[in-house]
């Protein structure tokens, strides 16, 4: 093939072996030429002839910009409003068996449709009473967070709302922003935006939240990296609470610590000391 820069076997190595450290994704060899293609954008923006001089430069750096250009360009951001919808209605279920203020943790908020449908199942379950309701939204993308915060949609992205949804929890641009929504501010004001590697020591979840959305995040991860994240996120649970996963990730991911109790929704198979 004739590329635009030198890309080596050497030097997807180093890439597999960079990002699965920094961010717990682990690359197949089947995703060489989307790592070609999306890391070229950080060439071409740098003046650079090839793969491994640029390697080298993020290994040297101390620049946590680039680390963050470099993970941005790795990861996958696919999602809608209310994907895989047979998980919404168990949502609204669990929120209006709660007696206490609901807290949910979207532990991979993307460009914000998942946090948001949250927040809307919420309001649409518990009507005044989401007031207090609390969605946690993290991404280790911080490009997409942005357009999350923004808040803003073209229609294309909502056309599959129903009209009720879209005039209850939207409003409609008009002049420059016509043929775009904005999420409603009082849905918007559930939603607490934050950037999260998954991997951090660290994380801004302190208390233990009623349900957790890892959707789709665990099938980039290996199989030890993924036995890590649901270890910490079981103390993270309420007694009750639930941990949505992705269609592709079954019951074989949880198998001691949850059980399941719907389509790819899970509990904790036995109670916590």
């Amino acid at each position: 093939m004739n590329s635009e820069f030198l890309f080596t076997d050497s030097d997807f190595s180093r890439i597999r072996t960079l990002i699965h450290r920094r961010a717990g994704i682990a690359l197949g060899e089947h995703k060489r030429q989307m790592v070609y293609s999306r890391l070229s954008r950080r060439l071409r923006d740098l003046g650079l002839p090839q793969f491994s001089t640029y390697l080298s430069l993020l290994e040297d750096s101390r620049d946590g910009n680039e680390w963050q250009l470099f993970i941005n360009s790795l990861t996958t951001n696919l999602t809608s409003f209310f994907r895989e919808a047979h998980h919404f209605p168990v949502l609204a279920e669990l929120a209006r068996k709660c007696t206490q203020p609901i807290t949910v943790w979207c532990a991979a908020a993307s460009t914000g449709e998942e946090p948001y449908s949250i927040a809307i199942t919420l309001m649409e379950a518990l009507g005044e009473r989401a007031s207090t309701a609390r969605v946690i939204a993290t991404d280790i993308d911080t490009s997409v967070l942005a357009k999350a915060s923004a808040a803003v949609f073209t229609m294309e992205q909502v056309n599959r709302l129903s009209p009720d949804r879209l005039r209850r929890f939207f409003n409609k641009g008009t002049g420059a922003n016509a043929g775009k929504v904005r999420v409603r501010p009082e849905v918007a004001a559930m939603v607490k935006f934050s950037r999260l590697n998954l991997l951090d020591g660290s994380w801004p979840v302190k208390e233990p939240v009623d349900a957790i959305f890892c959707r789709n995040v665990m099938i980039y991860f290996d199989k030890p990296t993924q036995k890590k994240l649901l270890d910490r996120f079981v103390p993270l649970l309420k007694p009750h609470g639930l941990l949505f996963a992705g269609h592709s990730e079954n019951a074989s991911l949880v198998n001691q610590t949850f059980k399941t109790v719907g389509q790819t929704v899970y509990t904790m198979s036995k109670a916590r000391a």
